[in-house]
């Protein structure tokens, strides 16, 4: 087929198959952006049969070489595949496919939706989820076991809070952990007590969540692979074409080489292994070759350095203002992490470490200082999350060349919860994107999902207003540290890609790079913050190949019913064999 063929032709035939011959597409307003913010427009592309941009085309310009195939754009707004700079691909997955809280607005609620779920799969030897948050709840404590215990006493209850770092168990579930007043609490880790019993209470916090989570059965391989397909699902639905991966294990790695083996990758995955067992099993001598046509490759291993701040668990540099004998949790010693970041870093791993709070960030950039000296060349040192940062440590960042890896919408999510747990004197150095773009820091944006939902145009809504969907607070929460839209999509992009060292292959729409690209029904630059948060995604083309069309897609199928066979109760009458745990 030579020359003109319609847009909904062209469409159709690149949907159901790989490209084979140069595709044109034109009449659009194309929108990129480099790291530091300059933005390229432009108003076509000519897209090789190994789905590589060979040409960006000005307005009108005519393109170089001959093509076959040709989509008219119809004028509208193309830009990047929005890169998700840290996230948890299979927890996405294991969420819709478990019980998920996330959206109950009070204890009664959640217990109501925790008993609706145990009565629907009577058979399920745990009940096990994700998403509550006593903060949400106005709970003004944590939830107990014997709350847990009200709607499910028959079987082990395992929670897991939104943020993933504190779990909430029933009565059975400690049983069955043998967690008791006399277990002590595990180095990194905390198991909240009632009074001078020293009774827990039900709520383990950071490492004390291994002594229940360690006796849930695993999930089997065909769990992990329709969990991996519901995510991605969710994601490219969202304009989301790659993502990098936190924490991954060997399990996740191999669920991924499935399904880049029958040819069911789509999204791009630039994995981090959750420790060092997985990272040497996955890559070996050092960081794998990229697969599948640029989508997957393990570039390094994740490290945890403190918890998170809804659970009390971010380590501070001085005690919580709600909470004045803690200052949070330390999940590493100073020679621990070292001699972590220098294992990975030996064999050439990137290094990617989280931490919430100002201790944490201090101590992790100590760290970078230390052995930058030794481990010479581009290591692209990051840092996860970096949500409350002394001010004086801004310049550090910059000093190394760290990545400040930050998720937009925790600030709209943790603002009231950021206040109690820090008072207003500590807020200069929280969620600061503009102080780090100022200390000519990279900034690669992301959700955390499934903490946050996967949905970059909100995030860069958030990035540049610091307001939630209600527009609260008016003129945003600490508003000098507003970045600009076409900073925040560079975030979400090309920063992106840098920080996962992709951006020779991906995260700009310009000659050499794959042909991810969103059609969107508005221009993000010149859109409302209220409707630029409510960008819909038309259409999604990941390598030259259309992946998704919202015209025509059916809503994403949950089959809960057909995961999580493993935790069915069978044979074991509500016991978990030793060799099912983690």
């Amino acid at each position: 087929m030579i020359g003109r063929v319609s847009a909904a032709l062209a469409a159709c035939v690149l949907a159901t198959s790989p490209a084979v011959a140069d595709t044109l597409v034109d009449n659009i307003n194309g929108i990129s952006v480099a790291r530091d913010g300059t933005v390229t427009q432009f108003g076509g592309m000519l897209i090789r049969d190994d789905g590589v941009i060979r040409q960006i085309l000005k307005r009108g310009e005519q393109p170089m070489t001959p093509y076959q195939y040709h989509l008219n754009g119809e004028g509208r707004t193309v830009v990047p595949g929005m890169i998700d700079a840290h996230l948890h691909l299979m927890d996405v997955g294991f969420k819709a496919l478990t019980l998920d809280l996330s959206d109950t607005a009070s204890l009664a609620e959640a217990q109501a939706k925790i008993a609706e779920y145990a009565a629907k799969f009577p058979n399920r030897a745990w009940i096990i989820g994700t998403g509550w948050n006593q903060e949400k709840w106005g709970l003004g404590r944590f939830p107990t076991a014997a709350e847990l215990d009200a709607v499910v006493t028959d079987r082990p209850v395992w929670l897991s809070r939104v943020d993933g770092h504190a779990g909430w168990a029933n009565s059975k579930a400690l049983q069955m952990a043998g967690v008791t007043a006399k277990t002590a609490d595990p180095a990194g880790g905390r198991i909240l007590r009632t009074g001078a019993t020293r009774t827990p209470t039900g709520v383990l916090v950071d490492n004390a969540q291994a002594l229940v989570a360690s006796k849930v059965p695993k999930p089997r391989p065909e769990d992990r692979d329709l969990a991996f397909t519901t995510a991605q699902d969710i994601l490219v639905r969202q304009g989301v074409t790659a993502v990098a991966d936190m924490g991954i294990s060997i399990d996740d790695w191999q669920a991924y080489r499935r399904a880049g083996d029958n040819g069911q990758l789509r999204i791009r995955i630039m994995a981090y292994a959750g420790s060092v067992d997985d990272m040497v099993l996955i890559g070996g001598p050092g960081p794998t070759p990229w697969l599948y046509d640029d989508r997957l490759r393990l570039n390094g291993l994740k490290l945890y350095l403190d918890g998170a701040l809804g659970s009390r668990g971010a380590w501070l540099k001085a005690p919580y203002a709600d909470d004045p004998g803690n200052s949070g949790l330390q999940l590493l010693n100073p020679t621990q992490l070292r001699n972590l970041m220098s294992r990975a870093a030996l064999d050439r791993f990137q290094v990617a470490i989280h931490a919430i709070g100002d201790a944490a960030n201090a101590e992790a950039l100590s760290a970078i200082d230390e052995l930058d000296d030794t481990y010479k060349g581009d290591r692209r040192w990051r840092i996860e999350h970096a949500q409350i940062v002394d001010p004086a440590d801004f310049a550090r960042f910059a000093e190394h060349g760290v990545i400040a890896s930050m998720q937009p919408t925790h600030q709209t999510s943790d603002r009231l919860m950021a206040e109690a747990r820090l008072g207003p004197d500590r807020l200069a150095g929280a969620y600061a994107w503009r102080s780090m773009l100022d200390a000519k820091v990279t900034l690669a944006f992301g959700s955390d999902a499934p903490v946050e939902l996967p949905r970059p145009f909100e995030g860069i809504a958030v990035a540049a207003t610091r307001e939630d969907k209600d527009g609260q607070p008016f003129g945003g929460w600490q508003p000098q540290q507003t970045i600009t839209r076409e900073q925040a999509l560079a975030a979400y992009t090309a920063g992106a890609a840098y920080a996962g060292f992709a951006e020779t292959r991906f995260g700009q729409l310009a000659e050499g790079q794959r042909a991810d690209f969103l059609m969107i029904d508005q221009d993000p630059l010149l859109a409302s913050p209220q409707d630029l948060r409510g960008t819909k995604v038309l259409q999604v083309w990941i390598n030259g190949t259309q992946v998704y069309d919202a015209a025509t897609a059916a809503p994403v199928e949950i089959k809960q019913d057909e995961a999580m066979k493993a935790f069915d109760l069978g044979d074991t009458e509500g016991s978990v064999p030793a060799e099912l745990g983690r």
